[in-house]
């Protein structure tokens, strides 16, 4: 239910609010971006997908702050970058917007960056810091929260992010 109220409402149901999902009528060259934007919507769902059931499996629980997990999850995409989900729904609406021709829906996804940044700054990580303590204080040093690394990062490995 969370996946689909959460993501699904940001990634999908606002984009299709704003826009009907209507494509504008674009020039020529607008074609590469239009297919550059459908692969940002099958990765972004792809990665969206992945996480959630990565959160059940390795983390015995799901990403809502009401059923969290019982381990910090740290596996798959987690060893590249903190925050794949959030990455995900971002890469869901600008691929929505090449697609659609919708510059809106880039002003749109600026304004979620900014509200997902404010919300891991302020309470996931502090929650994140008080549940899992020094594990997950060694993972945030390792392992950058919006930019990935390019090697997996593995736990006990000393790193800086």
């Amino acid at each position: 239910m969370f996946f689909v109220v959460a993501p699904g409402v940001i990634a999908f149901a606002v984009p299709w609010w704003m826009t009907g999902w209507e494509t504008r009528p674009a020039p020529p060259y607008w074609l590469p971006l239009r297919v550059a934007g459908a692969l940002f919507v099958v990765a972004g769902t792809t990665v969206l997908v992945q996480a959630f059931v990565r959160f059940v499996r390795e983390g015995a629980g799901t990403p809502a702050p009401v059923a969290p997990t019982e381990r910090l999850v740290v596996g798959g995409l987690y060893r590249h970058v903190r925050n794949p989900m959030y990455l995900a729904v971002l890469s869901v609406i600008i691929g929505q917007a090449l697609i659609f021709w919708r510059p809106s829906l880039l002003a749109y996804a600026a304004v979620v960056a900014v509200a997902f940044v404010a919300f891991v700054r302020w309470y996931e990580e502090p929650v994140l810091a008080d549940r899992y303590g020094a594990h997950y204080t060694a993972y945030r040093r390792a392992v950058p929260g919006w930019w990935p690394r390019w090697r997996p990062w593995k736990p006990g490995e000393p790193g800086q992010s």
